[in-house]
């Protein structure tokens, strides 16, 4: 026997049940049941090991598929015919095989979109908090996210962790009744299914992804939603193995362990495909500095942060984008990817705003009257921005295109020497005329 491999559980009842070990000690083994531990007993049971890890048995139908956090289909499909059986964890990717993610993916939030762009490849998290609509977001971003300009196969997996049954069935019929089931694969781990069960179903996405994305050639977006239930199953874990715990009682190696699943995303130098991630996950306390955000952000290239202040003043989607960071944005926007103008543009729109802002705090402490005229017209600015560009429908997909166009017109409620970062070409061929 060997950490981490199966083990099949007879009941005396003859119930089977799967397992999965967690520590080796000589000659005694500490599992834990994928099904719970009712009806067991130590006398009356018998364990066979199976000599293997937890697989996933892949080919091309498993689009379109829904299973469970273990990878069993819970769709009342046909049982999936494997070309393959891989091993969960996968294979790492060598480091000089990797290409540089420069390819814009559309999501369909300008937010994003036009100023924190994801590229292809990247992994870029969204950091939100209890009660805020991150999962209405995951599912847009899934059914509207594309690669601009390219014929190639695009497709998304969907993992989902620790997540209620409310939650499970508004991620199905969405995507069934949009029709972007066509082009996904779910697995959906339910808030009572096994801990140990949580900490594969991230793995089986990933798994998932690979096998479509370097052997189908296929683009793929990974939603991961929520790292936090993850991180909480893997503290479970970890106190059942009773090890000494690190920063507020998660494991040590909490950053290692992220980092198996954040690093799976990529692009590989002579592959058609590739795998984008976006995980979610819910900051406890709306805490940037605990540590699963924290470290996630170590990990990943940006962060999107979702906003309980615009949340309160109902915008949607409530993404605040000054604290918000794409570190690869500039390589997948510009000439030949989204605009020429767009690196200029986005530059000024958030600088713009960033004043907005300031002129907003100055208005709450000294009145509005103590403004400049400039400065009143930056507030305006600040105000419009969030009304017309951040606020959009949930249905709406917005073309970068559209996108562009919307800054532009809110850049005209600015005098034109106060447009700094625009270079003049841009602001002659772009801004409308008044």
């Amino acid at each position: 026997m060997k950490y981490e491999e199966l083990a099949e559980i007879e009941l005396p009842s003859g119930e089977r049940r799967l397992g999965r070990v967690l520590e080796v000690n000589e000659d005694k083994a500490l599992l834990q049941s994928f099904g719970g531990t009712t009806g067991m007993s130590v006398k009356g049971s018998s364990i066979r090991f199976l000599g293997r890890g937890i697989e996933l048995g892949v080919s091309p139908d498993i689009l379109g598929r829904i299973f469970d956090g273990l990878g069993r289909p819970i769709d009342d499909g046909p049982p999936i015919i494997p070309e393959k059986r891989l091993n969960i964890n996968g294979n790492p990717i060598n480091p000089y095989a990797r290409d540089y993610p420069s390819e814009f993916i559309q999501t369909g939030f300008s937010t994003i979109d036009g100023l924190n762009t994801l590229v292809r490849g990247q992994k870029l998290p969204i950091f939100s908090g209890a009660g805020l609509p991150h999962s209405r977001i995951a599912a847009q971003i899934a059914r509207h996210a594309r690669v601009l300009g390219s014929q190639e196969k695009f497709a998304v997996v969907f993992g989902a962790m620790g997540i209620t049954f409310e939650e499970a069935h508004f991620f199905i019929a969405d995507f069934q009744k949009t029709g972007a089931i066509e082009r996904a694969v779910l697995f959906i781990n339910l808030a009572n299914d096994p801990a140990i069960e949580r900490i594969a179903t991230p793995r089986l996405a990933l798994t998932a992804a690979e096998y479509l994305a370097f052997e189908q050639d296929m683009h793929v977006l990974v939603i991961l939603t929520d790292m936090t239930n993850y991180c909480e199953a893997l503290r479970e874990v970890s106190a059942a193995r009773k090890e000494i715990p690190g920063r507020r009682g998660y494991p040590g190696y909490l950053y290692t362990d992220l980092s198996t699943i954040y690093e799976r995303a990529g692009r590989i130098r002579g592959c058609k495909g590739s795998i984008t991630q976006i995980p979610i996950l819910t900051m406890p306390e709306d805490d940037k500095t605990h540590p699963i955000p924290d470290l996630t952000g170590y990990i990943t290239e940006g962060q999107i942060i979702i906003s309980r202040s615009l949340h309160r003043k109902g915008i949607y989607p409530p993404i605040d984008v000054l604290p918000s960071l794409s570190r690869l944005r500039d390589k997948g926007i510009g000439e030949g990817r989204t605009r020429d103008d767009h690196p200029d543009w986005a530059n000024q729109i958030f600088a713009s705003y960033a004043r907005g802002k300031e002129a907003q705090e100055l208005a709450t402490i000294l009145g509005e009257a103590a403004l400049s005229p400039v400065d009143k017209q930056f507030l305006n600015f600040a105000d419009r921005f969030e009304t017309e560009f951040v606020n959009q429908g949930e249905y709406e997909d917005r073309r970068i295109e559209k996108t562009l166009e919307i800054g532009w017109e809110l850049l005209t409620l600015l005098p034109r020497a106060e447009l700094k970062r625009i270079n003049d070409k841009y602001i002659d061929k772009y801004l409308p005329k008044r």
